[in-house]
């Protein structure tokens, strides 16, 4: 069991969830707004996408990663930000021509994908290490090992620390690699993704032996979907790890009710302590996870 508990929270995601609740935050103010009540109900790590302002569809606009950033920064509320660095990866094929990407299509290399996270130098930004049927129908997730190592070792150029996302066991297995390979720096931070459409299941047998294959040394966490969110709090506590909740995820704090962010967060903080375990503080996770200090303006 995991004593020291660092609490993440995902706050939009790039999912079709804007018109199932109002309370996904669209705009780089409610994003910022939506981080800060996560981190005031005991999240020391947001992890964030952007959204077009007008229409809510997922972005890669480096201007909004910069508000949404700035925001937070300024607020004077401490948290450890995480950006995502997965948009990027989508590939979507005509059934009839599969050489042909058609609507949905937003598939780039591997430094394409990381130019807000050189900008603004979060704490951490993910990497997705691997790729992935996504879903019904033609839609890939594509991340190739060339595009991983060559996305990591900027990444490790950058002094971001990398949270290697794992949505299935191939990409463990390609992850561990990488840090046998010199390039993520130590500690590594895995965040072991359960439930997604067609990956690794939300099955706690299935947890545990992902949690056997990881490198010695490794800080991870885990979550899982939907109505699996809240369970996989103490499935991860339980086995030694760190947690993740939010809108990205899950939508609903119990059956026909919407969630905040900071809802969640709290639901989540409840178990935590509930098996006696403690929350880390947004400077404790920084040492958990060997974050580099940073000076800023």
């Amino acid at each position: 069991m995991n004593h020291e508990v660092i609490v993440t929270c995902a706050l939009t995601g790039a999912g079709d969830t804007v018109g199932r609740s109002p309370h996904v935050p669209v705009t780089p103010a409610q994003i910022a707004a939506s981080a800060i009540e996560a981190a005031e109900a005991g999240a020391a790590v947001v992890h964030i996408h952007v959204r077009e302002p007008e229409t809510g569809a997922p972005s890669r606009e480096v201007a909004l990663y910069t508000e949404a950033v700035r925001l937070i920064r300024e607020s004077g509320v401490d948290v450890v930000v995480n950006l995502t660095a997965g948009m990027g990866g989508d590939l979507v094929l005509d059934e009839e021509d599969p050489l042909k990407p058609i609507d949905g299509t937003d598939l780039v290399n591997a430094l394409a994908r990381l130019p807000h996270v050189e900008e603004l130098l979060p704490d951490i930004c993910t990497l997705d290490c691997g790729s992935l049927n996504f879903g019904e129908g033609s839609q890939l997730y594509v991340s190739t090992p060339d595009m991983l190592r060559t996305g990591a070792k900027r990444i490790q150029e950058l002094g971001v620390k990398p949270e290697l996302e794992i949505f299935d066991t191939g990409h463990l297995w390609f992850a561990s690699k990488m840090v046998e390979e010199g390039l993520i720096d130590a500690p590594p931070l895995f965040q072991l993704c359960m439930g997604i459409p067609y990956g690794a299941p939300a099955d706690p047998g299935l947890l545990q032996a992902m949690v056997k294959l990881l490198p010695e040394g490794a800080q991870w966490a885990s979550f899982a979907i939907g109505r699996d969110q809240m369970p996989w709090v103490a499935q991860s506590v339980l086995l030694g790890g760190h947690v993740r909740v939010g809108l990205e995820d899950n939508l609903y704090l119990a059956r026909g009710v919407k969630a905040t962010n900071g809802q969640l967060v709290e639901r989540a903080v409840r178990i935590v302590t509930d098996l006696g375990a403690g929350i880390a503080t947004p400077d404790r996770a920084r040492e958990i996870l060997g974050l580099k200090e940073r000076v800023r303006a």
